[in-house]
């Protein structure tokens, strides 16, 4: 069995796609980290914020770093699948 035909789906199988998914939760990301912005300028009109209001927005930030750098190398990575099997 070659890994082509290990990898295909059998009739019926539900077929996650990745690339939808992780399209969704960087939209979802995106939304949490403006509003994780609009209440840190929300709490600096109070005084000094506290630390984790300051820092909230990282995490977020951080996640929507890694969904992002995967969907920019997604149509590279697919360019390389295709000529590699058309060779």
């Amino acid at each position: 069995m070659t890994g082509a035909q290990f990898f295909r789906h059998k009739p019926g199988e539900v077929r996650l796609n990745w690339s939808k998914w992780i399209r969704q939760v960087h939209r979802w990301l995106s939304i949490i980290f403006t509003l994780t912005v609009i209440a840190n300028f929300a709490a600096m009109t109070q005084g000094p914020p506290p630390a984790w209001i300051t820092y909230s927005p990282l995490p977020p930030l951080f996640l929507m770093l890694v969904t992002g750098l995967y969907m920019f190398a997604l149509p590279y990575v697919a360019g390389q699948r295709t000529k590699g099997k058309q060779a």
